[in-house]
């Protein structure tokens, strides 16, 4: 059985800082791309990061680059979103998926992704 669970999530304040670990079990993730989506109030679903399945390539939306950091441990089935210098606009429940399509890239694209989890909630504070 897969599970796919995210922790991490809090209120923090503007400029605040927050990691995101997402754990997985039921999977081998040497054969899976990892990606974080994100969807706030009155929102759609957006892709924040991914990393290939190596953890040699990863992709970032415009909103995270520079602020956010994904990264990956194969060998504890763990997969982190580092959070800086957050804004109220970052304020959504976020989710970790799996994707098997993908070797040596990854893809922001939800519809790709297999597995997910349940989400975690961030709240930032103006």
């Amino acid at each position: 059985q897969v599970q796919v669970a995210e922790s991490g999530g809090s209120l923090v304040q503007r400029g605040g800082t927050l990691t995101l670990s997402c754990t997985v079990s039921g999977l081998d993730l040497d054969n899976y791309a990892m990606g974080w989506f994100r969807q706030g109030p009155g929102k759609e679903r957006e892709g924040v990061s991914c990393i290939s399945r190596s953890g040699g390539r990863s992709n970032y939306a415009d909103s995270a680059k520079g602020r956010f950091t994904i990264s990956r441990d194969n060998a504890k089935s763990t997969v982190n979103l580092r959070l800086n210098n957050l804004e109220p606009e970052d304020t959504a429940m976020y989710y970790c998926a799996a994707d098997h399509f993908f070797a040596n890239d990854c893809s922001l694209s939800g519809m790709l992704y297999e597995y997910w989890g349940q989400g975690t909630q961030v709240t930032v504070s103006s």
